[in-house]
């Protein structure tokens, strides 16, 4: 009898390999790619990383080497997520962005830090610091300059110290009718005092192809906003820190005029640290006319309740989602029925009652009335795809919660939205809304992420 020879799999053909791995699911092609170093040298090519999206960590050296060596030439789209205050993530920042500029494969490009706003332009000192125009624009331009492959998605990030730059960095875009989605709203380090960016009419207008943009208040106008209309624009996002005196605002008819140009788009307005803002939202920045979408008011400090109720009465064809968000340590003894009492009724029921297309409604940092969060219920019903509170009933402990939820219907807000409901446990809830104070890159952290998802991203 003869002797049964057993395959070597490990000398299979890279051309018979590859034409294999195309019948599998990624998932299964990443698994046999473990078999031997033959069959995981065969996954590395491009056909199997169409619009592949990598994390880069710049804190892991072995994940670094990998992307300059292998992945810098597969990717599509890499998030860069580094600490901006360590100097040896800058140096390495640097000879990554050098490294990608020679990639004609990569066409988005992400930059994440927990540092976002603590250091302000102007206080970066050459002993502490690489100097950032050496280590992120230089190579940053380069990147945005290549031409075969043109830059189709750029986040700066919400670094205050890079948006600095922006204008550079704009001009860079060798192809900028390609460009899709850009990311230039920031955060601010102190969001009463800094630098405003300017952007030239004339340049917005070669984004031909932006669908996707963020940007500051500050930097928004009338001609801005109107050279925005030959833009197939998706969504807006609006960031307000500070609210400088001479800043003109818009005007109802440029919003009219805007909304009748984009009636489908998501315009997002989120005030930031905007301690002044707040307190005249529906007065220097709200218009009835503003096709507003999306609400977001983070650690501002204050319930404008006026503006709520402004909100409820002209915006309501268009809002779709609000999430006014601050601290629980600094507002646990902030109850918002004592903030309504003047006007008798509670800005969210109005606003459940009122905008008709209202998905979402986030409230952490105010102590809520159970009865008010049963009526919303009972308005929206299974239109209302989010509800999240976190504070009930003036005393927000895991005891008060468990009376809540046995006296006030949480079955029946269950039945009216057709999910599984209960408030969140405040203990549990990110440290940025908590009861115990944290550091400003915390809240930096919350506030980035929510933009992000904004986004999109």
């Amino acid at each position: 009898m003869g002797h049964c020879i057993s395959p070597k799999w490990e000398q299979l053909p890279t051309l018979i390999l590859g034409n294999i791995y195309e019948y599998l699911e990624p998932r299964d092609r990443l698994n046999a790619s473990q078999t031997c170093r033959h069959w995981r040298g065969v996954l590395f090519q491009k056909r199997f990383f169409n619009n592949f999206k990598f994390k880069l960590h710049i804190n892991n050296d072995r994940q670094c080497t990998f992307f300059r060596q292998t992945f810098c030439n597969l990717a599509s789209e890499v998030t860069l997520i580094f600490d901006f205050l360590n100097v040896f993530h800058i140096e390495k920042i640097r000879r990554i962005l050098y490294r990608i500029a020679r990639c004609d494969n990569l066409q988005g490009l992400h930059f994440c830090t927990n540092s976002v706003g603590l250091v302000p332009p102007g206080d970066i000192s050459e002993e502490n610091l690489i100097d950032i125009e050496q280590c992120f624009v230089e190579p940053l331009k380069m990147f945005l300059n290549r031409k075969k492959f043109p830059c189709l998605i750029l986040d700066l990030g919400a670094i205050e110290a890079l948006t600095y730059y922006g204008l550079d960095v704009l001009k860079a875009l060798s192809k900028p009718e390609r460009l899709q989605q850009l990311t230039l709203a920031s955060i601010k380090f102190d969001p009463s005092h800094y630098p405003i960016f300017t952007i030239e009419t004339s340049l917005l207008q070669k984004y031909r192809s932006l669908q996707v943009l963020s940007i500051d208040y500050d930097t928004l106008n009338e001609d801005l906003l109107h050279s925005m209309e030959i833009l197939p624009l998706k969504k807006l996002l609006i960031c307000i820190h500070g609210l400088d005196r001479q800043h003109p605002g818009i005007s109802d008819t440029s919003w009219a005029r805007f909304a009748a140009t984009f009636p489908n788009i998501d315009l997002i307005v989120s005030l930031v640290y905007a301690f002044e803002a707040v307190e005249v939202l529906q007065v220097r920045i709200l218009r009835h006319n503003m096709p507003i979408t999306h609400l977001r008011v983070l650690f501002c400090d204050f319930m404008n309740v006026e503006a709520l109720e402004w909100m409820s009465i002209n915006n309501s064809t268009t809002l779709r989602s609000i999430q006014w968000i601050d601290s629980a340590y600094k507002h646990s003894d902030n109850n918002l029925m004592d903030l309504i009492l003047r006007s008798g009724q509670d800005p969210f029921v109005m606003m459940a009652w009122r905008c008709k297309s209202l998905e979402e409604i986030v409230i952490h940092g105010y102590v809520l009335d159970p009865h008010n969060i049963v009526g919303i219920s009972r308005l929206r019903g299974h239109t209302l795809k989010r509800l999240e509170v976190s504070m009930i009933d003036n005393t927000p402990t895991e005891a008060s919660l468990d009376s809540f939820i046995e006296l006030y219907y949480t079955q029946e807000i269950n039945t009216l939205l057709g999910q599984k409901w209960e408030p969140l446990n405040p203990h549990a809830l990110h440290p940025a809304l908590g009861y115990i104070p944290v550091s400003d890159d915390v809240r930096d952290e919350y506030v980035f992420d929510l933009m992000r998802r904004d986004m999109g991203y």
